[in-house]
C-alpha cells in the first residue's frame, strides 16, 4: 500500500458522545522486496573466496587488472552482505533506504534486503502495561483511585515507528488519559438504577475503557487486546466516611426487607386467626397484636416478653 498523500483529513472515534481526535496516519505498513537470506548469503561467501584468489593470483603476476578485479569482487561480497539480516519469531524489520519507508519484514529466518538499508527491530509481541494509581474524581466529584492494565500489541510497524517519537511511552501516555476519562465520566456508584458505575459495572466500563484506548493509540498503529481495571477504591481522605454511607445504606436495605417480610407475616397470622376462627378481634386488639408482632419481628434484640394476667383494657 503506498503512503497516504499529505493533509489527510484528521481521523475521528466517537466513544460515549465524546469525540477522540487524531491526525489520520500518513505511511501504512507494506511488504519490501525481500528474499531468502540463504542463497546471497552463498553467493558472497564465493566472492569472497573468488576475490582472494584473483588477489594472490594478481600478487604473483603483478597484474594490476586482477588486483582491480580481486578488490571488486570483495566490496561486492561486502555489499551483498549489508543487506542480510536474522529474524527471530516475534520480531519484525522496518526498511529503510536513504530515509525513505520501503517496507516491514515479518518472516522470520535469515532475510536479504536491498543493501545499505537501515533495518529497525520492531517487536511485535504481546505486551502489558500497568497504569500507575491515578487519583481523580468521579461524576459526582468524589476523590477516587483507579489504576487499570492494558494488553497490547503492535499491528502496524510503519504506523508505530513514523507516526510517533516513542510508541511505548506513546501508549502508556494515552492509556493514563483515557483511565483518568473514564473515572471522571461515572460515579463510583450508582444512585439511580439504570445509571452505570464504576464499582456495579465493571464489564461494561472495562469495554469502553478498552474502545477509548483503541480510539487513542490506532494512529500509532497499535492494537488494544484487552484492558482491565486493577484498582478502584476512594482516596483515603474520603474512605472512612463513604464506607459508613455504605454500611448505612445496607442497613437501610436490610431493614426495608425484614419490615416487608414481617409485614407479611402479620397479615397471614391476622388472616388464619379469622379463617380459623380461633378468637375474635376488633380493632383495638388487631392494632395491640399487629404492633407487637412488628416489635419482636422487626427488632435487632431480643424481646423481654410481658405477661398480661389483667383484662387488654384495664
Amino acid at each position: 500500500m503506498d503512503d497516504n498523500p499529505r493533509g489527510t483529513v484528521a481521523a475521528v472515534e466517537k466513544i460515549d458522545d465524546v469525540a477522540v481526535e487524531m491526525p489520520a496516519p500518513q505511511v501504512s505498513e507494506r511488504r519490501p522486496l525481500s528474499v531468502s537470506g540463504w542463497p546471497m548469503l552463498g553467493l558472497a561467501l564465493l566472492m569472497v573466496i573468488a576475490g582472494i584468489l584473483v588477489l594472490n593470483r594478481a600478487t604473483e603476476t603483478a597484474s594490476s587488472a586482477l588486483a582491480a578485479a580481486g578488490i571488486l569482487l570483495l566490496l561486492v561480497a561486502i555489499l551483498l552482505l549489508s543487506g542480510m539480516m536474522a529474524i527471530a519469531p516475534g520480531e519484525a524489520r522496518v526498511v529503510q533506504l536513504l530515509g525513505r519507508y520501503l517496507g516491514t519484514v515479518r518472516t522470520d529466518g535469515l532475510r536479504w534486503v536491498v543493501p545499505l538499508t537501515q533495518k529497525r527491530k520492531i517487536s511485535t509481541r504481546i505486551r502489558n502495561h500497568e497504569t500507575g494509581v491515578a487519583k481523580v474524581n468521579d461524576l459526582d466529584g468524589n476523590p477516587i483511585e483507579m489504576a487499570a492494565v492494558v494488553v497490547w500489541q503492535v499491528e502496524d510497524t510503519a504506523k508505530a515507528v513514523f507516526e510517533v517519537d516513542d510508541f511505548v511511552e506513546f501508549v502508556s501516555i494515552q492509556t493514563e488519559t483515557a483511565v483518568r476519562h473514564i473515572a471522571g465520566s461515572y460515579p463510583y456508584d450508582s444512585h439511580d438504577s439504570g445509571q452505570l458505575s464504576l464499582r456495579d459495572n465493571a464489564d461494561e466500563i472495562t469495554g469502553r475503557l478498552s474502545a477509548e484506548i483503541s480510539a487513542r493509540v490506532a494512529s500509532a498503529g497499535v492494537k488494544v487486546i484487552e484492558s482491565r481495571i486493577t484498582r478502584l477504591s476512594y482516596a483515603p481522605e474520603i474512605a472512612q466516611a463513604m464506607l459508613r454511607r455504605q454500611q448505612a445504606g445496607a442497613v437501610v436495605a436490610a431493614r426495608r426487607q425484614i419490615v416487608e417480610g414481617a409485614v407479611g407475616m402479620v397479615e397471614a397470622a391476622l388472616h388464619r386467626l379469622d379463617a380459623a376462627d380461633v378468637v375474635d378481634l376488633d380493632d383495638e386488639r388487631k392494632a395491640t397484636m399487629v404492633s407487637n408482632l412488628l416489635v419482636v419481628l422487626c427488632g435487632d434484640r431480643d424481646v423481654q416478653p410481658v405477661v398480661n394476667t389483667g383484662s387488654l383494657y384495664q
